[in-house]
């Protein structure tokens, strides 16, 4: 099957890197349409093979870039349209609709309990979502947690499917080598403990409440390392230095060798207001390393033998549970078997190429030769700027 993948953008972040993963093993030829941000997944994703368009949008509300994709869409004879983040759900699932794809797929990633991929979930944001979805066969959540937020918020259960986000494990192996090579980097000594935090450095994530928590615990030996960036690297620097601690606190900014980064903690906090998924979590106990977590719902249910503990978002209890691992001391390299046997990227992505099929085969639709255009809907927007971010981790 011809698959067209369209994404908001490519830069670093969960659902993109994501995509990269299901691209890197999906049995299906497969193509990237991005709609603006052509940034460094989408140069990660060529050199492994796949072709990416860039769009080009400038603006949210792009009439013309509807145009240009239901064309697109049309000329490139795919069976199955996939869109992913909620602008490129919007335009996507309207074009591939118009150029009559025989199946139309969106996976919802990160839809919060008020925002929906850090836009406010107004009702203008959920009529335009609703209605664009009614394009589409099916529905992917990522989690039990997002499917009960989208039936809550409107989508027909029917067309709603739950399959995981997929953990590539060999990418995010513990490496010795690169624990040495990191640390040396960053000045931090081999016997250091460094606590750290990684993602889109953005108020969701909640990283002044680590900053803050671990502030008390820092010193010659003990190290916090925030790794990524965004619009919240000034008011975190500047919680850093009101701790008293900065200077044993290491900002890397962004990173995209991940198994590297995570190889050099000792333990990885996420400390997220809200969340979807919860990968990076899943991806610290597949490197091994303990984690402390606010919320992580892709662990709800399964047994992590003690190497990861749900945490209250408050700086004191956050504080306390970090003393505690702090006193421990660093533990032995240990991966969690129930993590790597639920959420394999292979049998991930496998379980989305076989719903591909089966939706085709329900369809009983052979693609049809190009006809008249249907008319092309106006597209509302909710801002003036194509600037939302990607499902972060």
């Amino acid at each position: 099957m011809k698959v067209l993948h369209v994404i908001t953008g490519l830069g670093v972040g969960g659902a993109e890197l994501q995509l990269r993963s299901i691209l890197q093993h999906s049995r299906h030829d497969a193509e990237v349409l991005t709609l603006y941000n052509p940034g460094p997944v989408a140069e990660m994703i060529r050199d492994d093979g796949t072709q990416v368009t860039d769009l080009g949008m400038h603006r949210n509300t792009e009439l013309g870039a509807l145009r240009r994709m239901y064309r697109l869409i049309r000329d490139g004879g795919y069976d199955v349209v996939h869109a992913h983040l909620y602008r490129s759900q919007i335009y996507g699932r309207a074009a591939a609709w118009l150029a009559r794809t025989p199946v139309v797929v969106s996976t919802e990633h990160s839809i919060g309990e008020t925002h929906l991929e850090r836009r406010r979930m107004t009702a203008g944001v959920r009529a335009l979502y609703l209605a664009t979805e009614r394009a589409s066969a099916a529905t992917i959540a990522v989690s039990d947690t997002v499917r009960d937020r989208m039936v809550t918020w409107g989508v027909n259960p029917r067309r709603v499917t739950v399959i995981p986000n997929g953990l590539d494990l060999q990418r995010v192996a513990f490496d010795p080598a690169a624990r040495s090579r990191i640390r040396g980097e960053f000045g931090l000594a081999a016997g250091d403990y460094v606590i750290g935090v990684l993602g889109r450095l953005d108020p969701n994530k909640r990283f002044d409440l680590v900053i803050e928590a671990a502030a008390p615990l820092l010193d010659g030996k003990t190290k916090l390392m925030i790794i990524g960036k965004g619009d919240e690297q000034a008011h975190l620097a500047g919680v850093a230095a009101a701790s008293g601690a900065a200077d044993r606190i290491v900002f890397t900014g962004e990173r995209h060798d991940v198994a590297a980064m995570l190889s050099a903690l000792d333990l990885f906090v996420a400390s997220s207001a809200q969340e979807t998924f919860g990968l990076s979590v899943l991806e610290a106990l597949a490197n091994g390393a303990p984690a402390l977590y606010t919320t992580c719902p892709a662990l709800i249910g399964l047994d992590t033998g003690g190497r990861a503990r749900q945490v209250p978002g408050t700086v004191p209890e956050m504080a306390e549970a970090l003393a505690a691992e702090v006193a421990r001391g660093h533990r032995p390299r240990q991966t969690v078997p129930a993590v790597e046997d639920a959420y394999g990227i292979e049998a991930v992505t496998g379980r989305i190429d076989d719903l591909y099929e089966r939706l085709a085969a329900e369809s009983g639709r052979a693609r049809v030769p190009a006809g008249p255009a249907r008319p092309v809907p106006a597209v509302a927007g909710t801002g003036s700027r194509a600037s939302e971010g990607a499902g972060a981790r």
